[in-house]
């Protein structure tokens, strides 16, 4: 047994070194895009990230940030790290998890023959290490997020559960119980993946405790069911929102300080648990004693959510929702800032009519003396007509229903059936959001586009375009790991069907019921593989069953039972080789710098104490890495648009961060708390002609005033916006003083700015935007991150772009209507402040994320300012920027997109004809086999359809102005495919 025990140790730990190896050369060595930022910088200085928020993760993530020792530059790269070392953990732990298991289905004693170890040894080997290279797992394991963390936390309690069932004495083997309740409890302080293992779990308990009948297996998964209901509503949140009630009936009633309650709610449940271990000790109850101190611990791991109410106290730069007390905290658990759950079992579906809003539960908020009501929950009531029993297709948002009817073929104004329903759930939340990610995973990878297929054939790459061939995320294993996956599952199914029950089980609930339980809309913000990482996980262990199943299936052609597993491992370890080998160049990050070089190339870009609005998680979290972390332009305050419709953040805006004053807003508390103006309506007065002065207007707002009141059917009022042309007033003499506005401008600016907004009514981060703009009185610099920002409230013309940001100013170029180019600043911003590391380098990879970004930050910016130098007659400039611009960001690494199309007709102005045809001939070849494969299999990816007829379509112009010759080449190119797309 020793000499087992050894050999799977050892074997375990090599499989983790070359893991951690692997993810190590391949992390990020900086902040990543999307959420990635803000763990880096939350875990650095504790701040409160967004709900429902992951204090362990930041807890153990402020640790590694030690390893920096003081250089801020490598604090990301450290955070990453932990997430490379949880990744291999992982890895190991589905080692030993396979290597168990493997017992079971080769009925081994605990010491196995020297056949049977090597035999499991290879089988834990290349389902560990396979995993290792999948597509979703390799991506988490190098950068700071949550999901490496939350998959090692479920491959713990797998394994911890097996090893459980091996221990004979029953106080030992309760020990591991507590140990996987301590586990489980630590995991919701990082995410709540961990819970939806509990009813296999379950299932593995019964199976030992009792003789399993099918009755007993049932309700031993109901018990896993309930467990996940009470400690996801009777724990996570009911214990804080018991709390919650404790204090508010102390402080309001009672008219104790607040906190008394809590104290006393806590004191009770401190003594209640005291009280029921030393009973359980007392009477011998060891079952009790043992869910008593499984309660306990779980306890005890769930208390890393008191480092939220610890760091709330002081007011963090990064303060989200400001859950300062029971109350903010309740709300900030439930994430009510995302809006109402999504309907499971019974709701509307996306054409119902809402007939009935009723005001439900009271909302407190800490006042002075007392807990004060702030608002109510609301709660729709749909009409039951339009309603059904397991809703798929609900979502009421204007841009889902128009998807939901494009997918299913419903026409305007038709009604959705339960065959839609249940359509929609088959092809797209199973097939497009679970299925395809799952072959992505173990069949291969189209490429890294949006929407990507995974490789449904072993057809020649030569079919394909050369977009997607050469797509680095363009990956074949043939089937094989799928192939070895299913070999393992009936194999599994054969021989032993009780833990083949459980791993079915594990991989049910980690993937298919997830999909249920979260329902998803018909688009998603980016993709969401990483969701479903543990049913994966539980599929890979049927990979190293498939091993042994190969090593039985050859027992008749080998009869030396050494060579079997040795020949097994040599034909299956192809497949981690393979996996290894395909995955390799795109999930290699380790020379990507694009998130935080375009983060501090936008602050760098801004004037001295600027205001900058953004949009989206990558236009903010790679600013707060850059704040946050390594100090750059704190007197630049960023202004997250989706955050300025609620109460928590305009409090935060209002006060001083770092370098940066508070900023100029009017707004009365009363005027925007809970929903105070969440939303005015448009209602034209036929006789405002001119506009209305916003000054005047937001007064109006601030004093409540019942000029602006429209009573509503329930008694209650709200007010409105008589019309959508405004009117800011202008100080010409002030604002000439200030010496912002280009001396070539200065005859352009009037005394008021006029705009007419673009839609028909306000919300609050409306509101808090205009209020800004109108109190401003232009003392400081307001910058949107990019021209879409601007547009939302209609106020492109106004804009000066200065490279990378675009600077609002009292003045309008006529015929600018998307903003007019500094050309002096620009060129400073762009040449002199910007910096690309990476993007130059064809072995760096940057997914379709990171290229649209690099293309609409980076070759647009140096676009625009080549043609204001164009229309300067500076051709020297332009030549200058534009080469740069093609030398930073070069075709090699980032292949030409529809924006360089626009490059041509400039770098024939500025006399490179001949790179400018090389442009064009390279876009127009590879539009040519895009458009031609699209259209040839009948893929409906209307996007790209479109995006490469324009670039056809724009060549095509450009040739018959600049060289007619080659005209009716690129013109028969568009006229073919334009002429097949309307087909």
């Amino acid at each position: 047994m020793n000499n087992y025990r050894k050999i799977n140790n050892l074997t375990g730990w090599s499989v983790f070194a070359s893991a951690l190896a692997v993810y190590v050369n391949t992390v990020e060595p900086t902040a990543s895009l999307w959420d990635c930022g803000e763990f880096i910088a939350s875990s650095y200085k504790l701040l409160i990230q967004h709900p429902p928020g992951a204090p362990f993760f930041l807890l153990v993530g402020r640790m590694f940030s030690f390893l920096a020792v003081g250089d801020t530059a490598q604090v990301a790269f450290w955070i990453n790290i932990l997430s490379a070392l949880c990744s291999a953990f992982t890895i190991l732990f589905l080692f030993w998890t396979i290597t168990l298991l493997g017992q079971k289905v080769m009925k081994t004693s605990d010491v196995p023959a020297m056949p049977q170890t090597v035999g499991l040894m290879v089988a834990g080997a290349i389902g560990a290490l396979a995993y290792a290279f999948t597509d979703t797992f390799w991506f988490s394991a190098v950068e700071s997020e949550v999901y490496a963390m939350s998959t090692l936390f479920t491959a713990f309690v797998v394994w911890a559960i097996l090893k459980w069932e091996h221990i004979v004495e029953e106080s030992a083997a309760n020990r591991w119980l507590i140990l996987i309740a301590y586990i489980i409890g630590l995991s919701i302080g990082t995410h709540l993946l961990n819970l939806v293992t509990i009813p296999a779990l379950a299932l593995a308990y019964y199976f030992k405790k009792y003789k399993p009948t099918f009755k007993g297996g049932f309700l031993s998964l109901f018990v896993g069911l309930c467990i996940i209901g009470v400690l996801m509503v009777g724990l996570r949140t009911g214990l804080p929102s018991v709390a919650g009630k404790f204090d508010v009936f102390f402080v309001n009633t009672l008219g104790l300080p607040f906190n008394s309650g809590l104290i006393v709610f806590a004191s009770l449940l401190i003594g209640a648990l005291v009280y029921g271990i030393y009973y359980s000790i007392r009477k011998n109850k060891v079952s009790l004693n043992t869910a008593l101190l499984g309660v306990a611990f779980i306890l005890i791991g769930y208390s890393s959510y008191s480092i939220i109410m610890i760091r709330v106290q002081y007011n963090p730069p990064v303060n989200l929702n400001n859950p300062n007390d029971i109350t903010g905290f309740m709300s900030y658990l439930n994430m009510e800032q995302y809006g109402s759950g999504r309907p499971l079992f019974y709701g509307q579906y996306f054409t119902a009519d809402i007939i009935d809003q009723q005001k439900g539960a009271v909302k407190y908020k800490k006042g002075k003396d007392k807990y004060e009501v702030y608002d109510y929950e609301f709660k729709n009531t749909y009409d039951p007509k339009q309603s059904t029993i397991f809703p798929r297709m609900y979502s009421r948002d204007r841009n889902h229903a128009q998807l939901y009817r494009q997918m299913l073929g419903i026409r305007e104004g038709e009604k959705p059936s339960m065959g839609d329903n249940l359509r929609f759930l088959f092809s797209y939340q199973l097939g497009h959001m679970y299925g395809r990610y799952f072959m992505w995973n173990f069949a291969g990878k189209d490429s890294d586009q949006e929407g990507a297929g995974w490789m449904a054939s072993l057809s020649s790459d030569s079919k394909l375009p050369s977009e997607i061939s050469n797509n680095k995320a363009h990956n074949q294993f043939y089937m094989l790991p799928l192939i070895l996956g299913v070999l393992g599952l009936i194999y599994q199914f054969a021989r032993h069907k009780q833990s083949f029950l459980f791993v079915t089980l594990l991989f049910f609930l980690t993937g298919i019921a997830l999909v249920l339980y979260l329902n998803s809309p018909p688009t998603e913000p980016r993709e969401r593989d990483y969701i479903y990482v543990g049913s994966f996980y539980a599929f890979a262990i049927w990979m190293g069953l498939g091993v042994l199943a190969i090593c039985d299936y050859i027992s008749k052609l080998v009869k030396q039972e050494m060579l079997r597993p040795v020949i097994a491992g040599a034909l299956c370890a192809t497949i981690p080789v393979i996996l290894a080998s395909q995955n390799w160049d795109d999930h290699d990050r380790s020379g990507r710098y694009f998130a935080v070089d375009s983060a501090k190339n936008l602050l760098n870009s801004c004037a001295p104490n600027a205001i900058l609005f953004t949009n989206g998680d990558n236009d903010t979290y790679p600013l707060w890495y850059a704040q946050e972390v390594e100090g750059v332009r704190r007197d630049v305050r960023v202004c997250v648009t989706q955050f300025m419709g609620t109460d928590w953040y305009i409090d935060q805006l209002k006060r001083k961060t770092y370098d940066s004053e508070p900023l100029p807003i009017s707004l009365k508390p009363e005027n925007y708390v809970a929903s105070a103006n969440n939303q005015i309506f448009y209602y034209e007065n036929p006789n405002i002609k001119k506009g209305i002065n916003l000054q005047e207007y937001l007064k109006l707002i601030r004093d409540d005033h019942p000029a602006l009141k429209v009573p509503l059917q329930n008694g209650e009022s709200i007010n409105i916006l008589p019309s959508n042309k405004l009117v800011l007033p202008v100080n010409r003499q002030a604002v000439l003083q200030k010496n912002f506005i280009p001396k070539e401008l200065q005859g352009l600016l009037k005394d008021s700015m006029e705009f007419e907004l673009n839609k028909d009514h306000l919300f609050k981060d409306d509101l808090v935007f205009l209020d800004i703009l109108a109190n401003n009185n232009w003392e400081r610099p307001i910058y949107f991150s990019s021209l879409f920002t601007a547009a939302k409230y209609n106020l492109s013309s106004y804009t000066q772009i200065e490279g990378m940001v675009c600077r609002l100013l009292p003045v309008q170029v006529p015929g600018a209507e998307q903003g007019f180019v500094n050309a002096d600043i620009s060129y400073d911003n762009l040449m002199n402040k910007c910096e690309w590391r990476g993007l130059d380098d064809p072995k760096v990879y940057h997914d379709e994320v990171h290229r649209n970004y690099i293309s609409n930050w980076g070759r647009l910016s140096y676009l625009q300012l080549a043609t204001q130098f164009l229309n300067e007659n500076n051709q020297a400039k332009a030549k200058e920027v534009l080469l740069h611009s093609l030398k930073t960001i070069p075709d090699e690494s980032i292949p030409y997109d529809r924006i360089c199309s626009l490059y041509v007709a400039p770098l024939m102005a500025v006399g490179e004809q001949k790179k400018a045809l090389q442009i064009a001939s390279t876009m127009a070849r590879r539009a040519d086999e895009n458009l031609s494969y699209y259209l040839d299999n009948q893929i409906t990816n209307r996007v790209a359809l479109q995006e490469n007829l324009v670039i056809l379509n724009q060549l095509a112009t450009v040739m018959k102005e600049e060289i007619p010759a080659e005209a009716p080449h690129y013109q028969a190119l568009f006229d073919k495919h334009y002429t097949r797309f309307q087909q």
